[in-house]
């Protein structure tokens, strides 16, 4: 496949890369993942606001690459709690932690709090980095917190955010049903439409 249709998404989570994957597969774009470059140095990121740290690594993934790079930063926004966890979302129980601590740790700060004040939203930032080309844009998915866990798919904080838009937890819902109304699938086929253009 030509240079000119490779995608680099600079990640090596492989639930974001599935979903990533799963909403590109009819673009005919060739998708590459930091996986196809084991020697890749992850760059820190330290930025603080989710563009921040989406340019900071999708910049380096076309530096190290030469290959057109997509990157995002997500998480999770809970107005009870200003805003937290934000952009330390993935490491909001410490640095290591797994993704069942950070959402018990959400729960017990939340426990007590009325249905109607635990609303909340995810916010997917997304960044493309390539020749003459360095565009941001973001998705956001309005919803609240449940006070237990629900469902077994998806990951991150998925069991405990209900989406009006579906009436259900995200990890209750299809990969289909998830996609079409969450954060990073709106942030998504705004990218169809860029990569489109770049052909």
């Amino acid at each position: 496949m030509p240079s000119a249709r490779r995608l680099l998404v600079a990640t090596r989570n492989h639930d974001k890369l599935r979903e990533i994957r799963q909403i590109l597969q009819d673009s005919g774009w060739e998708i590459l993942s930091l996986n196809d470059f084991p020697a890749y140095p992850e760059p820190r990121e330290n930025g603080d606001t989710f563009a921040a740290n989406a340019l900071i690594k999708a910049r380096r993934g076309f530096e190290q690459t030469g290959v057109l790079t997509l990157s995002d930063d997500s998480g999770l926004e809970v107005d009870w709690l200003d805003g937290r966890p934000g952009v330390h979302s993935a490491r909001y129980a410490g640095d290591n932690a797994t993704h069942e601590a950070n959402v018990d740790l959400l729960l017990r700060e939340l426990d007590g709090v009325p249905a109607e004040k635990r609303t909340a939203r995810f916010r997917c930032v997304m960044a493309l980095v390539g020749d003459k080309v360095e565009i941001t844009w973001e998705g956001v998915s309005e919803g609240r917190i449940t006070t237990e866990k629900r469902g077994c798919s998806g990951f991150g904080y998925d069991p405990v955010f209900w989406s009006p838009e579906i009436g259900m937890n995200f990890a209750e819902a299809s990969a289909e049903q998830k996609n079409r109304v969450s954060h990073r699938g709106r942030a998504l086929r705004d990218l169809a439409n860029v990569l489109h253009n770049l052909t």
